[in-house]
């Protein structure tokens, strides 16, 4: 008798230790898993829809979102997707992603930051962004990639969109016209350099995987950036010009070092 009393005081307290409760650093418990503090407060800092919200309210709000999100995932987790290879390799690139962007991070948080000098040497080496910013109005024509290289070569030395059209129509292909406006601040440096050069009227032509964009300029409106907003963009920039840097030079010595075995059929091809 005084054997069972003491396993069953055992039992008792092995049950009552694994209970986990809302206590101290833990604000939630769902089904035995913990929502810490630390938790809470990370998803308040990202949830920008409650940005000058009562605190408590959006503490709360917050705190059945995680709730909700809890039960979702032990649910899957009780389905089994944790164990399909989807979610193996989803998981193991979002792990190794966030790695390299804490790295990243690590690094440029002891970098320099940069000079008056070098945040006008940026922005002068970059006009689409700053001192040239336009909204552009583009007069566009979508056409499937002919396979024909002369045609292709006809449609390069159009001088004006109508002649690109006429140029599709001879070969019989089909093509939709269309207007857009664009920001030159979301081209990349060297294609804007290109299109800068394009002469008035003319089009320029824009490949992708199986069709191609040929665009006019019909209207440019200037959108410069006040003396504030400059330079957050241009630290921004900077920032990421920094962070390529960084990876570039560390991958290039991490291969210096590192012993890689491919399979036969996937190594890359000779250097010439």
């Amino acid at each position: 008798m005084r054997k069972r009393t003491i396993l069953a005081l055992v039992v008792a307290l092995m049950a009552s230790s694994c209970q986990k409760k809302a206590t101290g650093q833990t604000v939630a418990v769902v089904n035995g898993e913990e929502i810490t503090s630390s938790e809470l407060n990370d998803a308040l800092t990202n949830e920008k829809n409650l940005a000058g919200a009562n605190t408590k309210d959006a503490r709360t709000a917050e705190l059945q979102k995680l709730i909700d999100r809890k039960l979702v995932v032990q649910q899957a987790r009780a389905d089994g997707v944790d164990k399909t290879p989807e979610f193996v390799n989803q998981q193991r690139r979002l792990i190794e992603d966030l790695m390299i962007n804490l790295l990243l991070s690590k690094q440029l948080k002891s970098s320099q930051v940069p000079s008056p000098e070098d945040i006008a040497r940026f922005e002068a080496s970059r006009p689409e962004i700053f001192s040239n910013r336009e909204i552009w109005s583009l007069n566009q024509i979508i056409y499937p990639l002919p396979k024909n290289p002369a045609v292709n070569a006809k449609l390069a030395a159009a001088k004006t969109l109508d002649e690109v059209a006429q140029i599709l129509t001879a070969d019989g292909i089909q093509f939709t016209r269309d207007s857009k406006k664009i920001d030159t601040a979301v081209f990349p440096h060297a294609i804007y350099e290109q299109v800068a050069k394009v002469a008035a009227g003319e089009p320029f032509i824009a490949p992708g995987p199986d069709k191609a964009v040929a665009n006019v300029i019909a209207a440019r409106q200037p959108a410069p950036l006040t003396a504030d907003q400059a330079r957050a963009v241009a630290l921004n920039g900077m920032r990421k010009e920094q962070a390529d840097k960084i990876v570039q030079n560390r991958v290039k010595d991490l291969r210096a070092k590192a012993k890689i075995q491919y399979q036969p059929g996937f190594e890359p091809p000779a250097k010439k």
